[in-house]
C-alpha cells in the first residue's frame, strides 16, 4: 500500500510561485508513473501533469505548459510541481497520484482513472 502526502500549497498573490511536494510511503514508487491533478470547487478533477517513471518523459495539460515544471526524486520518493506565473484560475485543490501500471503497457496518464492511490490534497488560493 502506498500513502501518499501532499505539501507546499497556500495563498498566494497572481503571478507568484509555488512548488508542491507529494511524499510517499509504504513502498517506493520509484517504478510507478506519478500525476498531479487538481480539483476547483464545483468542477471535475483535471489533469494538471505526469512523469513516467524515472522521469524521462512528462505530460501536461494545455493550459499549464510553459508555467508549470513536474520533476521527481526516486531516492526521496518524492514528486514535485513547480508553478509559476500563478493565476486566480488556478485556484484549487491539488491531488498527488501514482499509477502502478507497468511502464511499458500503453495508456493514458492523464486519465485520473488509471491512477491507484490518491493524496488527500493541498489547497492553491491565488488572489488577484
Amino acid at each position: 500500500q502506498v500513502q501518499l502526502v501532499e505539501s507546499g500549497g497556500g495563498l498566494v498573490q497572481a503571478g507568484a510561485s509555488l512548488r508542491l511536494s507529494c511524499a510517499a510511503s509504504g513502498r517506493t514508487v520509484s517504478t510507478y508513473a506519478m500525476g498531479w491533478f487538481r480539483q476547483a470547487p464545483g468542477k471535475e478533477r483535471e489533469f494538471v501533469a505526469a512523469i513516467n517513471w524515472n522521469g524521462g518523459n512528462t505530460y501536461y495539460a494545455d493550459s499549464m505548459k510553459g508555467r508549470f515544471t513536474i520533476s521527481r526524486d526516486n531516492v526521496k520518493n518524492t514528486v514535485y510541481l513547480q508553478m509559476n506565473s500563478l493565476k486566480p484560475e488556478d485556484t484549487a485543490l491539488y491531488y498527488c497520484a501514482a499509477d502502478r501500471t507497468p511502464f511499458y503497457v500503453d495508456h493514458s496518464y492523464s486519465d485520473r482513472n488509471n491512477y491507484d492511490y490518491w493524496g488527500q490534497g493541498t489547497q492553491v488560493t491565488v488572489s488577484s
